[in-house]
């Protein structure tokens, strides 16, 4: 595709579909929504290089483990072409890209979308240096992340599709489904429209939905600050729950299906996702309730082959500490330790389904999913 097409078909994307625009991109210029402010105050910081990048990403300024990895990459993109006239050899200019895209993946290393991404970078910036100068080096750099970008916008509206199909099938006698969804997914966490909130959004948009449930997701707060904030944009019917409030909430038989995304996905189906997941997948088991994972391959790592192996990021006591997720006032007792896990591993003997931009992976008789014969079938790879 040619640049000028690239970049239209860009922001025909956003237009349609990102009304609630978190990355805003323009070759040269990056500046990412700062969510720790949302919903009061919508501020956009500008992010001029890779350490710009970082501590936005660490920060939480930009969160969910799509737009981590578009985020990181679109840094870099904006430090290259910013650096031009390069006068560095293609060998320098390449071992420039890869060790800063290796500094950015450290930013939060649970979410396996960043790490993705950079692996799919670095060999793409190997064969440019092995072929051409240090300028096309950048520019076949800097394409590539602008093409992430796009690419994530309509894998977003398929997971959608998929989900919704996948969820209407299972609950085929009801005419309209309530969902109940955790942290962050939607336009804010992604280039555009979301994964487990864009099948939510599918829903609505079918008719299909009677209503959204969404958890605060504390200790950041990222349901009631975040996922609240999209629904009510959105005009979708939603209500605001207490995340202790989740288990009562499906006594009263008002949930039809709870649905969540990844940040990353084991060879055989375990989920790692935001802190309080496993407690929702566990509550949904016990009240017979079908528990969704929606994600793109991209959080998929098929190196480990279970969750056990997932390493889970922990934050800084004042999250707990402090009222905001650690930026307002204290309200705990000094002295108090604390555990602040980011995520936690939902097994995969309690996800009914995972739902990514290729289909939907089911069981075949089994607690675990054959992740790794979807992958080889989706994307025809031997």
């Amino acid at each position: 595709m040619a640049l000028e097409e690239l970049k239209s078909s860009i922001e025909q994307e956003f237009e349609l579909v990102n009304s609630l625009q978190a990355i805003c991109y323009k070759r040269g210029s990056l500046k990412l929504l700062d969510q720790t402010k949302l919903p009061l105050e919508s501020t956009y910081l500008d992010v001029r290089n890779s350490v710009d990048g970082w501590n936005t990403i660490r920060d939480m300024v930009v969160r969910g483990a799509p737009a981590i990895a578009i985020a990181a990459a679109l840094s870099l993109a904006v430090e290259a072409f910013n650096m031009q006239p390069y006068n560095g050899t293609s060998e320098e200019a390449a071992s420039f890209l890869v060790n800063k895209l290796d500094y950015l993946v450290s930013s939060r290393p649970t979410a396996v979308n960043l790490s993705d991404a950079a692996i799919k970078l670095k060999d793409i910036i190997s064969k440019a240096a092995a072929s051409g100068d240090a300028k096309s080096v950048f520019q076949a750099y800097i394409e590539a992340a602008e093409t992430m970008l796009k690419d994530d916008v309509a894998s977003n509206k398929a997971i959608g599709s998929y989900g919704a199909s996948f969820i209407k099938d299972t609950l085929k006698d009801l005419k309209s489904v309530s969902i109940l969804t955790h942290c962050n997914t939607g336009s804010l966490a992604t280039a555009g429209y979301g994964t487990a909130l864009g099948v939510i959004r599918a829903l609505h948009t079918d008719g299909m939905l009677e209503r959204a449930f969404c958890t605060e997701t504390r200790p950041f707060n990222q349901g009631s600050r975040l996922t609240a904030f999209e629904l009510v944009h959105d005009k979708i019917p939603a209500t605001l729950i207490a995340d202790s409030a989740a288990a009562a909430l499906m006594k009263t038989g008002r949930v039809n299906a709870v649905i969540v995304g990844a940040d990353r996905v084991a060879a055989n189906g375990d989920t790692a996702n935001k802190i309080g997941t496993y407690s929702l997948a566990l509550c949904a088991l016990h009240h017979g309730i079908p528990f969704f994972v929606a994600a793109p391959l991209t959080s998929v790592d098929l190196s480990l082959s279970s969750g056990r192996e997932i390493v889970i990021e922990e934050r800084s006591p004042k999250e707990l500490l402090n009222t905001r997720g650690g930026l307002g006032e204290q309200v705990a007792a000094s002295g108090i330790s604390v555990w602040n896990p980011a995520f936690d591993v939902t097994p995969s003997n309690l996800i009914t389904a995972i739902v990514t931009e290729k289909g939907v992976i089911t069981k075949n008789g089994t607690d675990a999913f054959d992740i790794n014969d979807f992958v080889r079938k989706a994307t025809g790879c031997k």
